[in-house]
């Protein structure tokens, strides 16, 4: 097996780890690009057009396939934190009023200050949806 083609299984590991090591679909299209420059070191190609092979793989590999990859791999990510709050209901407490800035209601047993996304007043125990949050204020619409 001729130097290059050494090279060319070492740089395929080395972006292997890395890949592992991140987890965030980085060096895998590298990688690929690196198992094709070893492929054309063994049918005896010179060191430019493996180089060559290498990244035109590596480009083709990046462009059709990271957009598939990143829809169906990462797309089971679970909410932590604030953004696990957007988009579940919560019970209003106290009448919601931005003018006279009042305002309260339980999410997941934990009172916060809440307002309008539009300004309407929501009264007492009428069940809202959360838009986002700002500070520790809820900003809901009704449901």
């Amino acid at each position: 097996m001729e130097t290059t083609s050494i090279c060319w299984l070492a740089v395929f590991v080395l972006l292997i780890v890395i890949e592992l090591a991140t987890m965030g679909l980085t060096t895998i299209w590298f990688a690929g690009g690196a198992v094709a420059g070893f492929i054309a070191s063994m049918l005896g190609a010179n060191v430019v057009i493996q180089a060559v092979v290498f990244f035109v793989v590596s480009i083709v590999l990046l462009i059709f396939t990271r957009p598939f990859a990143v829809r169906y791999i990462n797309s089971n990510k679970t909410k932590t934190n604030i953004d696990g709050l957007i988009g579940q209901e919560a019970l209003v407490l106290e009448e919601i009023n931005n003018i006279r800035e009042t305002g309260c209601a339980r999410l997941e047993g934990k009172e916060w200050t809440a307002r309008s996304v539009d300004d309407t007043v929501i009264p007492a125990d009428t069940v809202v949806i959360v838009e986002r949050i700002e500070g520790v204020k809820l900003i809901v619409k009704t449901k």
